[in-house]
């Protein structure tokens, strides 16, 4: 109990804030936001401290119709640029998310040098880390920060998730996150699973993010509990609006 009254009392500079309204709130919409409503978001979130806001998914255009979805289930940077405007070096970061197998990372993900984002988390479900660590080297390799989300560990063993931990620790990840895709962890057990993301990321030199859902509205007492055991990166989105019973 001391050690986490002492992490969430204490000042943490290491621990940053992501908006992921655009993105997780996306599934909800389509991704149909009008540029007003992004841009108003943006900068609510330099008004509000927040350090990254994520825009949505670099989807394959090949697998998903563009005229069914808003522009933000593809990122292009010339809409980002045109909606946001000039970006670079300011106060709040830009991410997008890449899925496993829905992404055409190698031609869609230019290099950081070329693009207004500065995140790319790559998300993946634990039988397709291998291929979650070839995009996670892509986008290093392309100057990008780089995350991993894995997602619907509630559903996984817990020596999966430690293999899992342990073949990306060894990759250049600058970030793995805890994924309650679900909705169905409690604190007390996401404390448990805290520990053992914290220990991986302790080990290899990894910051550890939380990125909750709200199922059991347990997604914000979930989030606390992970910034109390020490970990870094808390996701949220505004109203609580993401896929399912939101974030």
């Amino acid at each position: 109990m001391a050690k986490e009254l002492s992490k969430l009392m204490d000042f943490r500079p290491s621990i940053k804030v992501l908006d992921a309204t655009i993105r997780d709130g996306g599934l909800v919409n389509d991704f149909f936001f009008t540029d007003e409503c992004v841009r108003d978001l943006y900068q609510t979130n330099i008004k509000a401290g927040v350090d990254y806001m994520e825009l949505g998914y670099k989807a394959d255009k090949e697998l998903f119709d563009e005229s069914k979805f808003g522009k933000w289930k593809f990122c292009n940077d010339d809409d980002i640029r045109k909606v946001l405007g000039d970006t670079e070096g300011g106060p709040v970061k830009l991410a997008v998310m890449a899925d496993v197998g829905r992404c055409n990372y190698k031609q869609d993900i230019l290099k950081k040098s070329d693009s207004p984002i500065d995140m790319i988390r790559v998300a993946t479900y634990l039988n397709t880390i291998p291929t979650a660590i070839e995009m996670i080297e892509d986008a290093k390799e392309k100057g990008y920060e780089v995350t991993c989300n894995i997602m619907a560990i509630s559903a996984g063993q817990e020596s999966d998730i430690k293999v899992a931990l342990d073949l990306l620790g060894k990759s250049n990840v600058d970030c793995i996150y805890i994924v309650d895709s679900y909705g169905s962890i409690y604190p007390e057990a996401m404390a448990r699973v805290a520990d053992i993301y914290t220990e991986a990321g302790n080990k290899y030199g990894k910051a550890i993010g939380i990125h909750a859902h709200n199922n059991m509205q347990l997604a914000f007492a979930n989030t606390i509990e992970c910034c109390g055991d020490g970990v870094d990166f808390l996701d949220a989105t505004y109203g609580g609006m993401g896929r399912g019973a939101g974030n």
